[in-house]
């Protein structure tokens, strides 16, 4: 890898995510809702790997350059198209509502403080693996290839399963109703476990070296941790808490890592023992 590219590389990957970020302020401003920097997140994503796709030309494998900008760009657009159809028509998010309201002084100065700027430090920091991939020049190798399915995998979790809490949402019947359907009876977030997937499958394709594998092991870390106990699986299951029927489809469904649902207990006995003899 060639150290002086690569450290190009970061400080154009990180202006990349800082213009995608300032920009959705500036949209947010106009418009008066905040929600729509969660479209942006995908998108950062995508414009990180693009500027990498560019500057590491006659640095990286191509094959391996290629791959990685592709998966990443897909994953990115998907998702961003995704939260663009799921908030059409809405308001703003309870949760930023919520943090505009405790706001210490100017609500929009904190907001591009905890919100863009953070999110945009985030892309580049669990970006990583994608910008460290471009730079070596290691052609395919096993572990290229089992990123790359593991990656798949994690898209195609993810995918069916909004497609699934979509549709589910879309029947009026199911109105105040839990999605326990399909892979969401499996795990009550197949849409974050395919993201651990998906990050995980993006590390792998940066450990063609040892210096990679260490310097990005921080990227699929941290974004486990926010999927599990940051702004992901945590702050929506204390949303979810007082749903009725959530406790109970909570008893029975993984809380992460896919797995039969378990069978719900038989109600205790109310009957006296018998302890005759």
């Amino acid at each position: 890898m060639n150290g002086a590219a690569f450290a190009v590389n970061l400080a154009a990957s990180a202006g990349a995510a800082l213009v995608v970020m300032l920009l959705t302020f500036a949209v947010a401003m106009v418009k008066g809702v905040h929600r729509i920097v969660d479209i942006a997140w995908g998108l950062a994503f995508a414009a990180v790997a693009v500027v990498t796709w560019a500057l590491s030309a006659g640095y990286g494998d191509d094959g391996r350059r290629l791959a990685v900008t592709l998966a990443t760009c897909l994953w990115g657009l998907r998702l961003a198209l995704h939260i663009a159809r799921r908030g059409r028509g809405h308001g703003e998010d309870p949760r930023y509502a919520r943090m505009l309201d405790r706001a210490p002084g100017s609500p929009a100065l904190h907001a591009l403080r905890k919100v863009y700027l953070l999110q945009g430090a985030l892309v580049w920091l669990v970006s990583l693996p994608v910008q460290a991939a471009a730079y070596l020049p290691e052609g395919v190798d096993a572990l290229l290839v089992a990123g790359l399915v593991l990656w798949a995998v994690g898209l195609a979790f993810e995918t069916v399963g909004d497609h699934q809490l979509a549709r589910f949402k879309s029947d009026p019947a199911n109105r105040g109703r839990i999605m326990d359907q399909g892979l969401w009876s499996w795990t009550r977030h197949p849409n974050y476990f395919g993201d651990f997937l998906v990050w995980w499958g993006l590390y792998l394709t940066a450990c063609a070296i040892p210096q990679s594998a260490a310097l990005t092991l921080v990227s699929p870390l941290v974004m486990s941790g926010l999927l599990v106990w940051g702004s992901g699986k945590r702050l929506l299951e204390a949303h979810m808490a007082e749903r009725p029927g959530y406790a109970a489809y909570a008893a029975r469904t993984s809380g992460f890592l896919p797995r039969p649902p378990r069978s719900p207990r038989p109600p205790r006995s109310s009957a006296p023992r018998n302890e005759a003899g």
